[in-house]
Parts: C-alpha cells; structure tokens; sequence
C-alpha cells in the first residue's frame, strides 16, 4: 500500500493542490446557483453540494454569497437563502431515451436550437422516449460540455402501452417492457394480470405513474401468449408499434356499403381510355394493384404513355370513417409474414385494384414521347381504363427476354423508353441506391425454412421509371402554376450534410474504397461510383445502408424544397393512393386545382405531412423488427457451421459482423476474446490484442460461428471461428 499523504484532499481547491481564491470560488458558487434555477441554498448546503472541505474554502463561501448578492448577481432571501438571477430558456421538445442514466429532448425546430439538450434521468419528470415535454434550459453547460436542463411538465405521452413478458414472484409481478428505450420495468398487481401466467408477452398499459415512484404501474390489457411463438411475436411487435390489429367495426361496414357500380353519368365525365392496351405489373402474390401502364403509337408518329392510378378518393370521401382511418394508419405495413394494409380488404383488394377484365377508375397522367424518351407533352386527369393483363414482374421480365408472348413488344418497347429516362436521371446527378432486400420462405407455422436476397431486374426498373416520372410531372404541373405560391405537398429530399458524408467516406476507405466528396452532382457520381464497385462484394450490403444513412431522410412537407437523390426540382408520391394516405391528400389538392379552385391553408396539410412521415418511420421500424426477428430465429435455426462474414462495427465492447450467407448482424463480445486482451483504438476504429498485436478492424473478411440466439432481445451472439471455447453447445433463447 502507498504511503498516505498529509495533504487533503483536493476537494475544495483548484489545480495544482493550491486552495483556490476568492475570484474562483464565486465561479464555482456563481455556475452552481445558476445550473440549480429556482431553488434556493443557504451556505451550508452549498458547501456541502459543492464537497469543500478545507475550512479557508468553507469560510469564504458566506462572505461571496453576500458579495454576490449585493453586486445583483444573485438574489438573498430574508432568511439567508440564495438564488440565481440569471434567465434561462424555455422550450418544448421530443424525448430522445438514450440510456438508463440520461436522455436528450430535440427540441421544436421553432426555437432553433443547434444542438440537443442533456436531461439526467432524475430530472425527467418520468417522461419516457417519444414524449413531449417543456423543459428549462439551464444559462450555463454542464460538466459534458452540452446544454443541460430539466424537464419542468409532461405534455403529452407518446404512448401509454407497451409490449413485454411477464415475470410473476409470490407477492408481485412485472412486466419487462421490449421496447429498448423503455429502461423502466412496468409494476402490476396480482389482480391486473388479466390471466397472463409467468414468461408470456402481454400488452400492458399505464394506470399510474406517481412522482417519485421508481417504475409506472400497469395493467395487462391483452395476453399475447407464450413467447418465442411466431404469431405471438408478430403480435408483440404490432403492439410495440401501435400498430392496428383489426378495422373498427364501422368503418368495415361503412367499406361494404359501396357500390360496385360505375354510373354512365360518372364515365361520361372521364377520358375514356378502356379501347387502349393496358397492364399491370406487380409482384407475384400482390392483391391490390393500384397502378396499371396504358401504350399506344399515335398518329404523328409519337407514343402516347399513360400511368393510372386507383382513383382511391372517388371512393373514400373526407369527414368519413374510411377517411379517419386511412389517415390514422397513413400507410401499409409490411411485415415478414403479412401486409398490414392502410385500407380495408373491400377497397385495396377490391374497388380499387386495377384487377384485369374489368372497368376502373383511375387518375392518370398521360405522356405524349417522341422516341428519345422526351416528353412532348402531357395530360393529367380522371380516366376510366379496362385493364387487358394482370403481369407478375417475373412474367413480363420473361416475355422481354424470350421475346414472346403476351404484349412482348408493347413491354420490350416500354423497357427501353425506361433505360433512355433512367439515364437521363443519373446525368442530372441522381444517387443509384440499390439496396440489399432480404426475404424468408416460411412454412404454414411462420417458421423460416431459407431466405434469398430479392433480384432488382429490368421490368422493376421500368415500373419505378415510370412512376417517377408521373410522381415528378404532377409536382412540376402544381408548382408552375403560380410558381409554388399554391398549398401542395411535396416529397422532399436535402441536400446530405457534408460533415456526416466525410463521416461515411472515411468508414468507406476502412473497406478499401475511396470516395472524393463534393457538392452537387459531384456527390452523386463519387455516391454511383462506389455503388458500382461494391456490387457482389461482401460489404456491398453494409456500405449501402450506411450511404443512406448518412442522407438527410425524405418526408412529406408543403414546402418545395426539391429531391436530392432523385435530381428533381419538385417532387410527390401520387402513385400509391392504396397503400399511401400523402397520395390521397395529392389527389384532392389535384382535382381541386384542374377545378380551378383557390389555395387552402397551408398549416393543415403541413400538419398532415408531419403526421404521414412519422407514420412512415413508425411503419419502417416495425418492419425492420420484423425482419429482425427472422433474421434471430433462422439463425437459432441454421446448422451449426463455421460462416463467412464481414466485420461492420467495432466498438469498445465488441465486434459486429455480418454474415454473408444469410445478411444476418451478430456480435462478438470483447469479453469473450480469451486470446488476448484487446484495447479500442476509437480513432481507427479497431481492437489491437496486446500481446500478439492482433489488430481487427471495419472491412475484414472473418469466419465466425453462432454461440447464442435471443428472440427476446432480437440479438445474435458470434465468437471468432478459431476461439477455443466453440465447442460450446449454443445458447437459445
């Protein structure tokens, strides 16, 4: 043992061992009132705050209070108590949960705050991830160097109820939310459980949460049933979502009540377009078909192109419970093993779908093209069509290869006029993002049998091609109008921010890739370069999303801000009125402007734009848990074997690899690396082994077995191939 010193501690001094003076201690006493607003602290308590022990400190503390308070810095009570005068900010914001011990509110983009604000856990007021909340922004930074603050008033809960599995004890039971960023476990009587027996997954909701209590109390609103089942943990992702699992019995009646018919008198005010060829293309065990291609070569030797969609609004009328409901979901969900659709089966499978052999109504927008692909002019209206072939993707891709079969030439044709536009494209600059998609084979059970990466062909391509090409012409036809002045909402994309770009382009150079990042167009083609060279490569998957990742995320907004990615001046989604609430809402805009009427206010379409990119994110994040989920089981699943993968993340806890076979994220958890001891390099992203030098790092080719599978925590447990301790049976949970 050291010998002890005579000196105290440094407590109460400055740097250096030396007792620090009257100008620093008002400093310390000064930023400590002032990050403590609104409370008020006599002497003793600020001593005993700030930890002084010396006695020469301690007796100065009283005689600078008093020094301070008559200089107007702070503010003396009668009784001796002292505060800060100083005026901090107030604003309100979203809860950002990080961990158990702090969160960051990211504040409303009115206030225009630069960076998010640190809130301890103890000073949230129990507000949970996703929270609005009104806070008080402390003048001064805290020890992190951020803003800091406290939460003064929850003002609106995001949610209420959450998904996790029941842990019963003899005189109590919780329920340990999945939901990652809920760090509280949730506290339920005996006679609260609603019959839910120990280790099932129920949904739970919120009946108190008082004020110094250390969890919530709940009560189980619906049993699940046991967990790892497949039904049960695609139920539970639903409920952790809030996403819907049935229609409101009204308004499933209120879709049943629609007739089928199509008056003469409605016919009679459209462009009839049912004497022209027309088709569909969608993928093979698609029900709703909400866009249909028509083709024909007109008399001055041009081509006459028309993209029609399912006329959804025709159908769904405003201040209606289809209409409430649509725009409440605001958008299909896709799950691994089924659709959660936004409208009810008697509408996105029925009235709408462009099904084949027979009469729709539709919206189109219908391109005059001379054979470069140039738009010579276009028309944009309500059309009824009469759909001559329902296609699967993998059909009319054949008819072009093999040059036969039904409407080979009408496609082949289609096809190349698509290559000239998507060429046209990427010159003005768009980003080719091609990104992996994983899909599963499962059985009647939902158990993963196989999974393949879903091939992007020429016929998709074309489809997309197309789509955009109407999507940009209805922006560009409202915008040019009276020169964006009208209330429209558009799909917009910024420009990436070059900070987060450099950020990439380093991770990038891990891999062996170069990428000379500058502005505009330039950023495209360094972006398509590299999407070029990684295609086929094992990190191909990995580079691709963090490139997106890396870009601002496209929402719906009625400003005209334009669309980086795709290179376009003004952009919608006006496409997709089955799956996509935005689409509606660009329709009625549309119709109201071809009927010459005048601008509505913009604050209510803005406000539904907010709520259809939240719904978005929302319907992404269930899908992505989805398909991680799967990605858990098949790997439980899959044989015991040694895997190729790539290494994708090094942290100072572990290492993440990808698999190649499978696409499938694992983690090797530095504590298990018994062959060395590995130190995190963070400026290189890389652990180098002490003793053997060993250095692992982003980019490298490993081999990698799986040692555990938690369905629970969506999370795959790896060890190095070669580890001496892979012998282990593996751990599934």
């Amino acid at each position: 043992m050291g010998r002890k010193s005579n000196n105290r501690a440094g407590k109460g001094k400055a740097k250096g061992g030396k007792v620090m003076d009257a100008a620093q201690l008002a400093r310390k006493v000064l930023n400590f009132l002032d990050n403590h607003f609104g409370e008020e602290f006599n002497s003793k308590q600020i001593v005993k705050k700030l930890e002084i022990r010396d006695s020469v400190v301690k007796g100065g503390v009283e005689p600078i209070l008093h020094k301070l308070a008559a200089g107007g810095s702070i503010s003396k009570s009668p009784r001796n108590y002292f505060s800060s005068n100083k005026e901090p900010e107030f604003i309100e914001g979203v809860v950002d949960f990080v961990n158990p011990r702090f969160a960051y509110i990211v504040a409303d983009a009115k206030y225009k705050v630069e960076e998010d604000i640190l809130i301890k856990e103890a000073d949230l007021k129990n507000a949970l991830d996703g929270d609005r909340v009104r806070i008080m922004v402390y003048p001064l930074k805290g020890n992190t160097g951020r803003m800091e603050g406290k939460v003064l008033e929850l003002l609106e809960r995001s949610r209420d109820e959450f998904v996790g599995r029941v842990e019963i004890s003899p005189r109590f039971a919780f329920v340990v939310p999945d939901f990652k960023k809920m760090h509280h476990d949730i506290f339920v009587h005996k006679g609260d459980l609603g019959g839910a027996e120990h280790n099932q997954k129920v949904v739970i909701k919120f009946t108190e949460w008082r004020e110094g209590d250390k969890n919530p109390t709940g009560k189980v609103t619906r049993v699940l049933g046991k967990a790892g089942e497949h039904e049960v943990e695609i139920h539970s992702i639903m409920a952790e979502f809030g996403l819907p699992f049935e229609y409101p019995e009204d308004v499933t009646a209120e879709a049943e009540e629609i007739s089928e018919e199509i008056s003469q008198k409605e016919i009679n005010s459209r462009k009839d377009f049912r004497g022209i060829t027309t088709f569909t293309i969608d993928p093979a065990d698609a029900k709703d078909f909400d866009d249909a291609i028509s083709y024909r070569v007109l008399d001055n030797g041009n081509f006459e192109i028309g993209v029609h969609i399912a006329d959804v609004t025709h159908y769904v009328k405003p201040k209606t419970g289809l209409e409430k409901e649509a725009y409440d979901r605001a958008t299909s969900v896709y799950l691994v093993d089924r659709t959660i659709p936004m409208l009810p089966e008697r509408l996105s499978n029925g009235l709408c779908s462009l099904r084949p052999n027979e009469d729709k109504l539709t919206f189109s927008c219908v391109f005059e093209m001379d054979e470069n692909a140039d738009v010579v002019k276009h028309w944009i209206g309500r059309t009824v069509i009469h759909s001559d072939r329902r296609f699967a993707y993998e059909q009319a891709q054949e008819n072009i290869d093999n040059q036969e079969g039904d409407f080979f030439e009408e496609l082949t044709f289609l096809n190349e006029m698509a290559k000239k536009l998507r060429k046209r494209r990427f010159d003005k600059g768009a980003v080719n993002f091609e990104t992996v998609e994983v899909k599963f084979q499962l059985d009647e059970k939902g158990k993963p049998l196989g999974l393949f990466v879903k091939e992007r062909k020429d016929i998709h391509k074309m489809i997309e091609e197309f789509m955009l090409l109407a999507n940009r012409t209805v922006a560009e036809f409202i915008f040019d109008k009276n020169k964006g002045a009208d209330t429209f909402v558009y799909r917009v994309h910024d420009h990436p921010d070059l900070e987060r770009l450099e950020t990439f382009s380093n991770f990038a150079k891990k891999f062996g890739h170069e990428i000379k990042i500058g502005e505009g167009n330039r950023i495209s083609k360094a972006l398509n370069q590299l999407m070029d060279e990684i295609q086929g490569k094992p990190e191909q998957n990995v580079l691709e999303q963090l490139a997106i990742r890396s870009m601002a995320k496209a929402i719906y907004t009625v400003e005209p801000r334009g669309h980086f990615g795709l290179a376009f001046k003004h952009y919608t989604h006006f496409t997709s009125p089955i799956r996509r609430y935005p689409d509606m809402m660009v329709h009625r805009l549309l119709q109201h402007y071809l009927d010459e009427g005048k601008s509505p206010e913009a604050e209510v379409w803005e406000d539904k734009c907010l709520h259809s990119s939240d719904r978005e994110k929302r319907a992404s994040n269930a899908e992505r848990a989805s398909i991680n989920y799967k990605q858990v089981e098949f790997m439980a699943l899959a044989e015991d074997k040694d895997y190729e993968g790539i290494v994708v993340g090094v942290t100072e806890w572990g290492v993440f690899v990808e698999i190649t076979e499978t696409k499938c994220e694992g983690m090797i958890r530095v504590q298990d690396m018994n062959d060395d001891y590995y130190e995190f390099d963070e400026k290189n992203m890389r652990l180098i082994g002490s003793k053997n030098k060993k250095m692992i790092t982003l980019g490298d080719k490993v081999n990698v077995r799986v040692v555990a599978t938690d369905i629970d925590k969506r999370t795959i447990d790896l060890e190095f191939a070669d580890n001496e301790s892979n012998d282990k049976p593996r751990k599934r949970k």
